[in-house]
């Protein structure tokens, strides 16, 4: 197994690097100068002054691998230091990548957004795994029961209504109609924990953005979840442990349930990048500083360093969740070897 995780970080690593040159490659084809945002009065000599400074005027290749060191070297050395508060060399001269429109390291921004992200994604991908899993396997257990067919209508309607239609619907109906709920999320909020009151708001400000979310990851996990329980009971090793007198429970818990979350646990490790990209529109919704939004205001400012490294941090997740699911599989499913 240690081998096996080994191998599979090395190979990982020039996968990367071809999918840093690619998103390197296709951002820098578009239009963007690092001085469009200054006032148009700074003369023509001193905005050439900042291209240079910054790097712009350099060939290509030069400019993508020196991308690559402050993305790959620098910045998880800073973010090191920052965790551990120490220094390593010159730190305080240490090159980052640097926002065309912030003027400020890329990645300090990418931090402080990063926590809104988590809240409202993470517990929106747990919920939906954790509702749809159970009630997934049930669906497929009570086949053409009303219990399936209310849940297939359910989850029918969560997968196919867009979340640009149920996020307002949800803020029409909770906020504006009911008053229950704010109307969008307070970013600047710090959450005291020893306070009851500062807790219940970020619950009550959660409810709809992390709601949307579950509805939607509820419905397209349910599906698969139920599809893969349905193929596993017709197994014959699902018919031999019955015949066995193996108690209903049994079959269900060790055997049934354990080789359909293999299914699962793929979509689910090719979803978590993928939900960070399709934050966009909910984040936007409900007004969330998050990394979705960010992505958004970067690409309309046409900051690249920004776009760069936030494309490249959700190929980075890609990777490693696909490495991790590959690992999960080995646990789940005996018969799979790492030789």
């Amino acid at each position: 197994m240690g081998l096996y995780v080994i191998r599979r970080l090395l190979l990982a690593i020039p996968t990367l690097l071809v999918i840093s040159l690619i998103v390197f490659a296709i951002l820098d084809l578009a239009p963007g100068d690092p001085t469009s945002q200054l006032p148009l009065t700074i003369p023509a000599e001193i905005r050439e002054q900042i291209r240079e400074s910054l790097g712009f005027n350099d060939p290509f290749f030069l400019r993508w691998w020196n991308w690559n060191k402050l993305m790959v070297i620098n910045e998880p050395i800073h973010a090191f230091e920052s965790i551990t508060n120490t220094c390593f060399g010159d730190c305080d001269s240490r090159e980052r990548i640097i926002s065309w429109s912030s003027r400020s390291p890329a990645m300090d921004t990418v931090y402080q957004r990063l926590p809104q992200t988590l809240w409202v994604l993470g517990l929106g991908l747990l919920f939906g795994v954790l509702i749809a899993v159970p009630i997934g396997t049930m669906q497929a257990y009570k086949q053409y029961s009303w219990f399936d067919n209310v849940g297939t209508v359910v989850t029918l309607l969560g997968f196919s209504v867009p979340v640009f239609v149920i996020g307002p619907l949800f803020i029409y109906l909770f906020s504006v109609k009911l008053g229950w709920l704010p109307t969008y999320y307070t970013t600047t909020h710090d959450v005291q924990w020893t306070s009851w009151s500062s807790i219940w708001f970020q619950i009550k400000q959660l409810l709809m953005p992390v709601g949307v979310l579950t509805l939607f990851n509820a419905a397209t996990f349910g599906r698969f979840a139920r599809a893969s329980v349905l193929e596993n009971l017709n197994q014959s090793y699902v018919r031999t442990a019955r015949s066995k007198g193996v108690r209903e429970r049994s079959v269900m818990t060790t055997h049934v349930l354990r080789n359909s979350l293999i299914p699962v646990i793929t979509l689910l490790a090719l979803s978590v990048p993928g939900i960070f990209g399709g934050a966009i529109i909910t984040e936007n919704i409900f007004r969330i500083n998050g990394l979705g939004q960010l992505l958004l205001v970067s690409i309309g400012q046409n900051d690249l360093p920004m776009v760069q490294s936030l494309v490249f941090i959700f190929a980075v997740l890609t990777v490693m969740f696909n490495i991790l699911a590959d690992v999960l599989y080995g646990f789940l499913d005996p018969r799979i070897r790492y030789d």
